[in-house]
């Protein structure tokens, strides 16, 4: 068998149907490769008892422990039987319960004194904490001799413990790695011998060997610097390609040009620009004027005047004689965006228009609800080139669509748009034009190394003048519901002083397609109060209007409405002519209504860390303060209420996204870019490993310089092509 097929090899053929169904289904893991980095999360001492003092409630858990007494207990006038077992390990004490059928084996062999490693999930009974029907594994043998013989085998030996599942506990999936573990001598090592050498790093089948069945706490220390390192420095390698690709790519130079559209638009503007933003747009103008694609990474905090970077790109390129093409995620976000921009150029996006400026261009808005004669006529601009900017949803990707000279490319919100949607209208240039992605969310910098590492990364830190400080506060509807009704009280002081508010909710409350309607929701409820459905705009707008906020103009905007109607109820909430806007997050991105100052967010608990940041960005854009006000019901001591109070206590975006990372597992936060990569990153922590991302940067950079198709590096090449196959690698390409 050759060294990559082994590891390739269906997880079928070694363990039977049953085992490699679950382990596909619910752990992901497919092929012999995949098992062998399915690494352990820890490890328990052999002997060592897990301290049951601090086992969290709710969760699954894996404990060691040993037998301390057992008993059958009656009940149900001697109908029912319950096994009763406690466990001890010196620092507290767990109970187990058996019932029915199930008493019969762990009567026989859970005996006083007898050593096990037990998997279950933690509730408490009685106010005391149990284990229901855990799975067991016997850790002694019943044999005096084989007994001996088994302590001396495991004497200080590491259990590894694994990332387990309800259907497939640790020390089963402890037997699979057995069964496989001879295929890590196969492990193809994908570290050139010099760097290896170089570095101290253990051998790739040694660091499999050593991290599964370690010897001493210092294999596994080895282990995990080695494979971590792998995973940072393959990925590195294959972005580092594909940024040395992109420069080997023809594109047509896109110069700046004097007392053109530019510098018309510059000399109309109400206020200078901030240091961030010139800073910025150097950078753009410069990659703009080279003749290999721009491929740059704009992120900035919510509000620090990415739109007006990335107009002042889009002028440039027209005045160079290309086309520029905005790609936004939501109808609402693009007409925002159109209506913003036209007003800040003023004359200056009526080119050819009566009344328009000579040095003008025409800015054309295209969304897939539009009128047949008015697409027809923004297509025909497009084509001739009459228009210089089109601003649309992926109704810029269709076919039909075509450009006289597509010079730059925005995409705002990168990640809600799939590679697949901005390669085609990459596509749609005679040559690959210039890519500007922004996103308002702040991504600490070793996530953009790992994410967006063939980018060129800009970061807008600054806030434009006159921005308004954002006061936020946890509401405990729960606890203080008096809290509440104060919030409401603070909404209406607003609109009473002239300003509009925003009230967030989780869900838009249509019952039409959420089965089951309010009647199923109800008994849900009833049942357990602690799993009721989100709060839903219909029905929280409903009860606004005909109580706390009675008297006042309180509309709704969700996903379902057709755009013409959002985008009437948008133009007359920032027009004035409505108090209080209820929505879904479909205003969490680029919404700017000045006078909005206040925003409660229901069910905040609902929302990720980076989502509520996102959207309480859409207050505090004018000269008066902004207050948001993040409403749940969580108790105070659980991690979602940290959530929020972390939240509450910064504005620093960078600053929140580190936390959100620490507190989410890195592939939520990796999301799609790094599912083009079918190893995610098991090993490595993207915040915690910084400097091992930057290193092994470095050492990607270098060696693709010097050999872009790895010729005298084979076995790094197997591995990239192993880990990206065709589709993959055109992914991270379009990436």
């Amino acid at each position: 068998m050759d060294r990559v097929s082994s590891f390739d090899e269906p997880l079928k053929k070694l363990l039977g149907g049953a085992t490699a169904k679950v382990m596909a289904e619910h752990l992901g893991l497919h092929t012999v490769g995949d098992l062998l980095h399915h690494y352990p999360r820890r490890y328990e001492e052999r002997g060592k008892l897990t301290a049951l003092a601090d086992l969290p409630l709710d969760e699954h858990v894996t404990v060691v422990a040993q037998v301390a007494d057992a008993r059958i207990l009656m009940f149900n006038n001697g109908r029912g039987k319950r096994l009763e077992v406690t466990l001890t390990d010196g620092s507290g004490r767990l109970q187990l319960v058996f019932f029915g059928h199930g008493v019969h084996k762990p009567h026989k062999e859970l005996l006083p004194g007898r050593q096990a490693m037990f998997a279950g999930k933690v509730s408490v009974f009685n106010r005391r904490m149990q284990l229901a029907h855990p799975t067991y594994q016997l850790l002694d043998a019943s044999d005096a001799d084989e007994a001996t013989e088994a302590v001396d085998a495991f004497a200080g030996r590491l259990l590894p413990i694994y990332p387990a599942c309800k259907q497939l506990d640790s020390w089963r999936i402890a037997k699979a790695v057995d069964a496989v573990l001879p295929s890590a001598r196969d492990a193809v090592d994908p570290l050139p011998a010099a760097l290896r050498e170089g570095r101290g790093f253990t051998p790739l089948p040694e660091a499999l060997l050593k991290v599964h069945r370690p010897q001493t706490k210092a294999d596994i220390e080895d282990a995990k610097a080695r494979l971590k390192w792998d995973e940072a420095f393959v990925l590195q390698v294959a972005l580092a390609r594909r940024r040395y690709a992109e420069t080997q790519l023809p594109a047509a130079a896109r110069r700046p040009v004097a007392d053109g559209l530019l510098d018309a638009f510059d000399a109309k503007l109400p206020f200078t620009l901030t240091e961030g933003q010139e800073k910025v747009s150097e950078e753009i103008f410069d990659d703009l004027a080279t003749e290999h694609p721009m491929h740059r990474l704009l992120q900035g905090e919510v509000g620090s005047g990415k739109t007006m970077v990335a107009l002042r790109a889009m002028l440039a390129v027209v005045d160079a004689g290309g086309q520029a093409a905005m790609l936004a995620p939501t109808e609402v976000l693009a007409q925002q965006h159109h209506r913003s921009i036209t007003e800040m150029m003023g004359e200056l996006a009526e080119g050819g228009m009566l009344g328009g400026s000579d040095r003008g261009t025409k800015v054309v808005l295209l969304t897939g609800s539009m009128g047949t004669a008015a697409r027809r006529q923004a297509l025909l601009d497009l084509v001739t080139g009459e228009a210089g900017i089109v601003i649309g949803t992926h109704a810029l990707i269709e076919d039909k669509v075509q450009f006289h000279d597509l010079g730059l490319v925005v995409v705002d919100e990168q990640h809600r748009f799939g590679v697949e949607q901005r390669d085609a209208l990459r596509s749609k240039g005679k040559q690959p034009p210039h890519l500007l992605v922004m996103t308002a969310t702040p991504i600490p910098r070793t996530v953009a190394m790992t994410v967006f590492g063939d980018l060129e990364t800009s970061v807008l830190d600054q806030l434009p003048a006159g921005r308004s400080p954002i006061a936020s506060h946890v509401v405990p509807a729960k606890d203080k519901p008096h809290f509440l009704a104060r919030a409401w009280e603070r909404v209406r002081e607003e609109v009473e002083n002239g300003h509009q508010a925003y009230v967030v909710c989780p869900r838009i409350g249509d019952d039409a397609d959420e089965a089951g309607g309010k009647a199923a929701k109800k008994k849900a409820a009833e049942q357990d109060p602690d799993k009721r459905p989100p709060l839903a705009v219909l029905e929280i707008a409903d009860e606004l209007r005909g109580g706390a906020l009675a008297g006042l103009s309180v509309e709704v905007l969700h996903g379902r409405m057709h755009p013409d109607e959002k985008d009437d109820v948008m133009r007359r909430f920032a027009a004035g002519d409505v108090d209080v806007l209820v929505a879904t997050t479909v205003i969490e991105v680029g919404v700017n209504v000045p006078n909005a100052t206040a925003m409660v967010i229901m069910d905040a608990d609902r929302f990720g860390v980076s989502q509520l940041h996102q959207l309480r960005g859409r207050v505090g854009r004018g000269s008066a303060p902004g207050l948001c006000l993040l409403v749940s019901e969580a108790h105070e001591a659980s991690p979602a209420r940290a959530r929020l109070s972390a939240v509450a206590a910064t504005l620093d975006g960078f600053e929140l996204s580190r936390i959100d990372l620490e507190q989410r597992r890195e592939g939520d936060v990796l999301g799609q870019a790094q599912s083009g990569v079918r190893s995610s990153l098991r090993m490595l922590a993207v915040i915690d490993d910084e400097e091992v991302i930057a290193a092994a940067r470095e050492e990607a950079v270098a060696i693709v310089a010097a050999d872009p198709e790895l010729e005298h590096l084979p076995e790094l090449r197997t591995v990239l092509t192993a880990l990206l196959d065709k589709e993959r690698e055109e992914y991270l390409d379009k990436g």
